[in-house]
Formats: C-alpha cells, sequence, structure tokens
C-alpha cells in the first residue's frame, strides 16, 4: 500500500530465529539440565550438622539432619534411627511431626531434626545414635553417627518444657543499691507458651521482672516454639539488711514443664559517717602560740563496718592540730567515738577569726567539719599594758609635783 513499508516475510523470520538461538543457548534453560548431565545417576546422603556435642543433664538435644539427593534421578528415602542407647528417647523430625520417610527431588536437600532427651536417672558418659537413609529400591544407603557427652547438669533445675539459664548469677555491692540480673527464659516446647515469672527471696526485699531494655514490669511472659528472650530481674535490699550472702530463686512456669534458677546477692552493707560535736557549735577561742582544746565525735550510720578511719586537718600556716586518737582502727555499725582535738596558733597569729577545717576518711565514706578558731591575745600582755600606763602617769604626776614646787 502507498504510503506504508512492508517489512519482508524472509527479515522477520530470521529475527525469530536468531532470537530463538540466543534463548535456546542461554545458560538459564540449559545450565540446569547441563548440571544434570554431570550428576551421577542415583547418589544419596543423610548428615548430622554436628556429629559430636556436649550436654548437661537435663538439656534436650537437638541437631538439624540434611538428607541430600545428588543425583539425576528423584528419590523417596526411608530414614531411621540404627542405634538408641539405653536411657535415651530419640526421633527424627520436622517442626510438627515425626518422620520416617522424606521424598528429596533431584539435586536438593531437605532439612529435619534430630530430637535426642535422656530419660531421667540417665548417667553422664558418651552415648553413640546411629542414623541410616535408604532409597525404596534398597539399592543406596547412607549411614551416620552422632556423639552426645552427657555431662552433669548446669546449677538450676531444668525441664522439658522451659529453660532458665543466667551469665551471671552473682551480683555484690552495697545495702543501698539496686541489683539488675539478666536471665534467659527458653520455651522448649514445640507450641507458642506462656510462662509465669515469680520470684523467692528474703523478708522485706523488692523483686520485680521487665523485658530486657524496657522499664515496665511483667508477670508472665509469652513466646513462640523453639525461641528465647531475655527478662531483667530488679532486686532491691531492705535498707536495714546486714552484710552478707542472700540467695534468691527466680522460677517460670507453665502447664508445659518449669524451671528454676538460684541468683545470690551478696551485700557489703552501706558506708555512711557522720561527724559533729556534741553541742553543735563548731567554734573556740585560742591565744596566740597557746594550745586550745576542742572534741567532736565520729559515728558509724552504715551497716557494714568502717576500717582504718583517718583524721586529717587543714589548717592556717604554721598552726598546729592534733588528735586523740590519732586513728580508728576499726569502728562498728552505730558505733560512736570521741575525738580530742588540740590546736594551736601560730605564734605570730593576729587576733580574728580563722578556719580549721577536719577531715575524716573511712574505707568508703568520708566526712568533712569546720571549726571557726578566735584568737586572741594573751592575757598577760593585757596586764603589762595596763601596768605601764600606770607606771607612766605615776611619772607624770611626780614631774608635775616636782615643777610646782620650784
Amino acid at each position: 500500500m502507498k504510503g506504508k513499508k512492508v517489512v519482508p516475510r524472509f527479515v522477520l523470520a530470521l529475527f525469530i530465529f536468531a532470537a530463538s538461538a540466543v534463548f535456546l543457548s542461554s545458560p538459564a534453560v540449559w545450565g540446569t539440565e547441563k548440571e544434570k548431565k554431570d550428576l551421577p545417576q542415583r547418589q544419596i546422603s543423610v548428615a548430622p550438622e554436628y556429629t559430636s556435642i556436649t550436654v548437661p543433664e537435663g538439656e534436650e538435644v537437638s541437631i538439624d539432619l540434611s538428607v541430600t539427593n545428588g543425583g539425576r534421578q528423584d528419590e523417596f528415602i526411608d530414614l531411621q534411627l540404627t542405634q538408641v542407647p539405653k536411657g535415651w528417647k530419640a526421633r527424627i523430625k520436622t517442626y510438627s511431626f515425626d518422620v520416617s520417610g522424606i521424598f528429596v527431588p533431584s539435586d536438593k536437600t531437605k532439612s529435619l531434626s534430630l530430637k535426642a532427651e535422656a530419660e531421667e536417672g540417665t548417667a553422664p558418659g558418651k552415648y553413640v545414635f546411629g542414623i541410616k537413609g535408604q532409597t525404596q529400591d534398597g539399592k543406596l544407603v547412607s549411614t551416620s553417627h552422632v556423639t552426645i557427652v552427657l555431662r552433669e547438669k548446669d546449677k538450676g533445675k531444668k525441664s522439658k518444657g522451659v529453660n532458665l539459664a543466667t551469665s551471671y548469677p552473682v551480683l555484690q555491692g552495697p545495702t543501698d543499691a539496686k541489683f539488675e540480673f539478666s536471665v534467659e527464659v527458653e520455651n522448649k516446647t514445640d507450641k507458642d507458651s506462656t510462662f509465669n515469672l515469680s520470684a523467692q527471696g528474703p523478708t522485706n526485699w523488692d523483686i520485680n521482672f521487665k523485658p530486657a531494655y524496657e522499664d515496665k514490669l511483667i508477670s508472665s511472659l509469652t513466646l513462640k516454639a523453639g525461641a528465647r528472650q531475655s527478662v531483667g530481674v530488679g532486686v532491691k535490699p531492705y535498707l536495714l539488711a546486714e552484710a552478707g550472702k542472700y540467695p534468691i530463686q527466680v522460677k517460670v512456669s507453665a502447664p508445659e514443664g518449669s524451671a528454676e534458677a538460684e541468683l545470690t546477692v551478696i551485700l557489703t552493707g552501706t558506708h555512711k559517717l557522720e561527724v559533729g560535736t556534741a553541742s553543735g557549735l563548731l567554734s573556740l577561742t585560742a591565744m596566740t602560740g597557746k594550745p586550745a582544746n576542742m572534741s567532736f565525735y565520729v559515728k558509724n550510720t552504715g551497716s557494714a563496718n568502717q576500717s582504718n578511719v583517718k583524721l586529717i586537718s587543714f589548717k592556717p600556716e604554721n598552726w598546729k592540730v592534733e588528735f586523740n586518737p590519732e586513728k580508728l582502727d576499726k569502728l562498728a555499725p552505730n558505733e560512736l567515738k570521741q575525738i580530742e582535738m588540740v590546736v594551736t596558733p601560730s605564734d605570730q597569729a593576729l587576733v580574728g577569726d580563722y578556719s580549721v577545717a577536719v577531715g575524716v576518711e573511712g574505707e568508703k565514706a568520708s566526712k568533712n567539719l569546720e571549726f571557726r578558731v578566735t584568737v586572741k591575745a594573751s592575757t598577760v600582755w593585757g596586764w603589762v599594758g595596763i601596768a605601764i600606763i600606770v607606771l607612766v602617769m605615776l611619772g607624770l604626776v611626780i614631774l608635775f609635783v616636782r615643777v610646782g614646787r620650784r
């Protein structure tokens, strides 16, 4: 037709042939077939992820099991445990049911799990499990073994349904501190579960639970099957609790099982000092170059012993400050000691008010006390001044008398 360009049929056919050739030569089309030609006709493998592990008593074992068809032919593979030690229960399973046979396409791998659990009373030791995979026609067989070393159980009680563990079961600090433990709760069942949280500790102690990195308080925790989550355990001791070791039992429970763990708080007590005078006055009067006495007390108001309590003075230059006793070797809780302080101003001290500070330093506590010292001139010099004035006046009288006679 006039005004239209017509593509010759042989050109269109050539284009289609070239596109088909490119497509058919693409690795995406022929790569899989080519790879399969490189595979053996038939080949299977049944292998565990770990061939030897160590677990504590009461711990259920779960090991990934890979079933691989390495041949060009799809396979139906029967599975069985050929060796299960006495005192153990074991099975091959998926997430929801036990498995004794599986279909695996050519050049594919499917994952299962080997579950093993020691019966109550099974002694620690080494146990070997045998695994066998066989094609339905019996022509191909693959075997493997798993060694489980059972050791004595860790501190804390465990059960089938839940596991409770902590990396730092012992914390230490003063009585007025707040202790934060972290425990991990693991749901070892095959279904979602809600676990109740509870704790038992010393009388008048405050113990609560909260999710990790959150401030809200909780009393239960919901976990999916096989999941685990960290939970914070906040412990606030009774303020009058004495120094010592205090156990705390933490428990998680659900219809499927329960677990317990023991946490320990070691209290070192509180470290506090009180310093003052019986009258409340913090001033004294002293004469230049003469000693003046002042007494004050040091009291241990904490719940921990204070040892090697030192007394330090901060005084004007060339002044002298002495303490009796010079230090306190030990100060028990609520114990009070009287300290005698002798302050001697410098001989060149001018009349006026001065500051003398006293520092009381214990092991983990300290206190300062500041005294005002009023320095006065000695009364001897006052009397000497009066005598001089009298003598001067007497001399003047005598002088006037003699001059008057003349």
